[in-house]
């Protein structure tokens, strides 16, 4: 590889032209991303903003990449803009250019950016860059031991199986495009009111399979209905589930681990615990 000079050295925006060999790129440091760049590809885009992200060329060659995820969303204040700062990988001997690459990726106004999937060496770095981390640590619960749960019936939403007149249009497709994703999106119903839920099944070492809270309206809607949804997971093989928290969950049996998996956010609008719908541990499963 030729060595790099600023002449020759640039950041821009992926088009899809890029996609074959960026996705290349990305694999030499996310080789579980292979299924990034189509779900990008698929889903809307907010109006002016990169639909993949940026790449850094040198002389018309990649040599780094930078994925985003952004999604308008409904938050206190009505609708923001968020962008999930998901994967990225610069080739070495290009690390001193990395900053351009972040820069790119930060410098659209408006935006509440996440980053929800820092390993501890880099958030340090995060910090540095303006973030503030928005939730503590995880909590581990057993949903279906809790004691005290109200009724209600659950079910799987899919094409087949939506929730029409149940919910509002933009969370039953919420409900649909994680199902998508290969998430787990639940209807909650009551004789009332149908409430939604989403959780991804990832690996713990690796190895060991548990489901993350990844939407809900409230967080206090899980403790409500601990018990149904507990058993409906652990019908399919999953007792403990993991939640975004600052400490323990009252009505939910389990344990509190300060300082693990926090999540940062930069940006006008604090997220809420959670709602971790369009970022990469949903639609990529990391």
């Amino acid at each position: 590889m030729s060595r790099p000079t600023s002449r020759k050295v640039r950041a821009r925006q992926i088009v899809d032209s890029d996609i074959s060999r960026v996705t290349d790129l990305l694999a030499k440091g996310f080789p579980g991303h292979s299924r990034a760049f189509a779900r990008l590809a698929n889903r809307p885009c907010p109006e002016g903003l990169p639909r993949y992200g940026y790449l850094l060329e040198n002389d018309g060659v990649p040599v780094g990449v930078i994925l985003l995820i952004f999604a308008d969303m409904r938050a206190a204040s009505g609708y923001t803009t968020r962008g999930n700062v998901s994967s990225w990988y610069v080739e070495p001997a290009f690390r001193s250019y990395a900053a351009l690459l972040i820069s790119c990726a930060l410098r659209h106004k408006d935006i509440t950016y996440l980053n929800v999937t820092a390993a501890p060496s880099t958030r340090a770095i995060a910090e540095a860059q303006g973030y503030l981390r928005y939730n503590g640590g995880i909590f581990i619960a057993a949903p279906a031991l809790s004691s005290r749960s109200s009724v209600a019936e659950v079910r799987s939403v899919s094409r087949e199986r939506s929730t029409a007149g149940q919910i509002e249009s933009w969370e039953q497709n919420l409900l649909l495009e994680h199902e998508k994703y290969g998430c787990i999106s639940l209807c909650v119903e009551t004789a009332e009111v149908a409430y939604p839920f989403v959780f991804r099944v990832r690996r713990m070492k690796g190895i060991i399979p548990y489901p993350q809270l990844v939407y809900c309206r409230d967080i206090q809607d899980l403790p409500r209905f601990a018990g149904p949804i507990g058993r409906f997971l652990l019908s399919r093989g999953h007792l403990f589930v993991a939640i975004d928290s600052d400490g323990p969950i009252k009505g939910l049996p389990g344990k509190y681990f300060d300082g693990r998996m926090p999540k940062y956010f930069k940006g006008r609008d604090r997220p809420r615990l959670g709602d971790l719908a369009y970022t990469e541990i949903a639609m990529f499963g990391v």
